[in-house]
């Protein structure tokens, strides 16, 4: 699954986007698999830090910063973005339309990222990006290569676009042990 995550990234963010990677999360976190081995198995550069706020205190020449929008909101607080910040990805926790129209107007960043996942799939299940001058949308996109994803209701069947349900995921991303474990 970890190989599937490498080969969708190499295939959506260009090799200088991620070149030089704040690596700012804790290695118990999913977030911390996209951080650190994307970055490396393309010959990059992994800029180490204790968390992403060190920003504020620490300016690096980093092309993407990976990290939750709470810390996001806090490094535009403290006016802690760097300038060589191209590529801005937030996950881990709902991405209000207010913040991606803050970061584009408070930083250099060219894209930010929606990436979604809950823990048993390998970091990213969904994303969509938006570029500088995009409509800003609040979604958390589409598949990531070799990924479905079904909304499904309490019966198992799909529901109708727009309406609620239950987020299914399945694919090369999902951790083994879960087929056949509905309690899981």
């Amino acid at each position: 699954s970890t190989v599937n995550l490498l080969h969708w990234s190499r295939s959506v963010f260009a090799e200088s986007e991620t070149s030089r990677m704040l690596f700012s999360t804790s290695i118990g976190f999913d977030l911390s698999v996209y951080e650190c081995f994307v970055t490396l198995s393309q010959g990059g550069t992994l800029y180490l830090v204790e968390d992403a706020l060190a920003l504020a205190h620490t300016p690096l020449d980093v092309s993407l910063i990976n990290t939750v929008p709470s810390a996001m909101a806090a490094l535009l607080d403290q006016q802690a973005v760097p300038a060589s910040a191209r590529v801005i990805n937030l996950a881990g926790e709902r991405l209000p339309a207010s913040l991606i129209g803050r970061v584009f107007s408070s930083s250099g960043a060219e894209k930010i990222c929606n990436l979604y996942a809950p823990s048993e799939t390998t970091t990213y299940s969904t994303w969509t990006c938006m570029a500088r001058g995009e409509a800003v949308v609040e979604t958390i996109g589409r598949p990531i290569a070799n990924t479905r994803v079904y909304v499904l209701d309490g019966h198992g069947e799909p529901v109708p676009f727009g309406a609620v349900g239950e987020l299914y995921i399945g694919g090369a991303g999902v951790a083994r042990g879960y087929l056949k474990r509905a309690e899981l």
